[in-house]
């Protein structure tokens, strides 16, 4: 495997004119325009109820899930996702009174579904939260993260307080009231960092350097301990909102929510038939999430080699072990002229699809896939990832249903960097597939 060097811009774009790709019949042309957040008018705000205790970037929102949800499955069926990312299915499986099993290469997932589907019954209490606040605010305990690069992130006072912090929770008997100051800790020691927290990835700014020298000269403690204070207040009002909504559940059977983070999706085997898979694959342009939440794994507890280790998993620095071919594929991999292009796009489309494979094998027949993706351009060729999975699956035993267009409207998900295409895809695209009775996964 090719060593990444952890400081190179990946840049998958050019200025190119864009070539034509002849239109390949193996799914209808007929793309439906919809807005899933006029299809979903009940959810108003993405960050609803827990969707936005935890920072993630390039997040699912709550009302493609939604749809899919409703429209594709029943109360008491079992949905998959093999890309959780930030929990987004869990929350609204949960809620919506399905079981789901979750995947991830990231860690981070093992922390953040304990409190987004937060599975107690009683009203949390303030009163709780400040002593425990208290507790850590007066802490002679140290935590520092197994990290050799951790001095260089942070001033060496503002390294010093949060090293208490987190040595005060780290050691205090686990509680909803421990993981809700951690949420808060979490975004506090991102932001007294010298990283840039406007951009997901971890970098140092001359920006964020200023902002850090002109802070020191404040009262830098108080602002942090209101700032981790006002963080825990807001998260234990949003559980305590969960609480309430889901009420209804106590009479009932209380939805399965299960999750693996740290796994590798491709080979990991789901453990049971499943009724519906809704995912949304890493993008091809922007898949290093576990470097933009490596100082979350760190205060978390996690190590450098367990890291570093998932790291190389990440697409696209691993090697492809199989070329994936479709006809759209096929075309676009001809047209690239760089080496280095075809072998990222083969990486990507290898294992992308070996962990889609590995969860639809597990779908009963007639189960919907519900595939959210949306069409990048790699050296200025759109590479329409929709039509290339509904022509990879429907080779295998899938049939193509519908596919909708949802155009995005807020979000930039390449705003804050210096590359090609800064405004972003335009569009999202919702791809649905039909399981037949018959299915043959490909052998590797």
């Amino acid at each position: 495997m090719k060593n990444h060097n952890p400081t190179e811009q990946i840049t998958l774009f050019s200025p190119n004119t864009e070539p034509e790709i002849p239109k390949v019949n193996t799914a209808s042309d007929e793309i439906e325009l919809v807005s899933f957040r006029e299809l979903v008018p009940e959810i108003n705000d993405t960050g609803y109820l827990t969707h936005a205790i935890f920072a993630y970037p390039a997040k699912f929102i709550p009302q493609i899930v939604r749809y899919a949800i409703t429209t594709y499955t029943k109360q008491g069926d079992w949905i998959v996702d093999p890309f959780a990312g930030s929990g987004t299915v869990g929350v609204e499986a949960y809620l919506c009174k399905r079981n789901a099993f979750l995947l991830d290469l990231n860690l981070l997932l093992n922390h953040i579904m304990p409190l987004k589907v937060y599975s107690g019954k009683e009203r949390l209490h303030e009163a709780d939260l400040f002593k425990l606040l208290e507790g850590m605010k007066e802490s002679k305990e140290q935590f520092i993260p197994a990290w050799s690069n951790v001095a260089y992130w942070y001033a060496p006072e503002i390294l010093e307080i949060l090293s208490h912090y987190w040595g005060f929770i780290n050691n205090t008997k686990n509680s909803v009231y421990c993981d809700i100051i951690k949420s808060g800790l979490l975004k506090a020691s991102k932001r007294f960092s010298y990283t840039e927290d406007r951009t997901p990835k971890l970098a140092r700014s001359k920006r964020k350097l200023k902002a850090v020298e002109e802070l020191l000269k404040e009262n830098w403690r108080e602002q942090l301990d209101e700032m981790v204070q006002s963080l825990s207040l807001k998260t234990l009002k949003s559980l305590n909102d969960f609480v309430m909504y889901t009420q209804q559940h106590q009479n009932d059977v209380v939805p399965e929510i299960h999750w693996q983070g740290g796994v590798d999706s491709s080979y990991t085997t789901v453990p049971r038939a499943c009724d519906a898979l809704i995912t949304s694959p890493p993008y091809l342009q922007a898949q290093e999430y576990i470097r933009s939440t490596k100082m979350e794994l760190f205060w978390l507890g996690h190590t450098e080699e367990e890291v570093r280790g998932l790291s190389r998993l990440e697409i696209p620095y691993r090697k492809a072990d199989r070329i994936i071919q479709t006809e759209t594929l096929d075309r676009i991999r001809e047209m690239l002229t760089r080496a280095d292009l075809r072998k990222r796009l083969d990486s990507y489309f290898c294992h992308t699809v070996n962990a889609l494979e590995n969860a639809m094998s597990q779908l009963k027949p007639g189960a919907a896939a519900c595939i959210f993706v949306g069409n990048p351009r790699i050296d200025g060729i759109t590479v329409e990832l929709w039509r290339i999975l509904a022509e990879y699956f429907r080779e295998r035993g899938f049939m193509f249903e519908k596919v909708y267009e949802d155009r995005i409207q807020t979000r930039k998900l390449f705003g804050g960097r210096k590359n090609k295409n800064p405004d972003g895809m335009k569009s999202e695209f919702l791809l649905i597939l039909r399981k037949r009775a018959i299915y043959q996964a490909a052998a590797r």
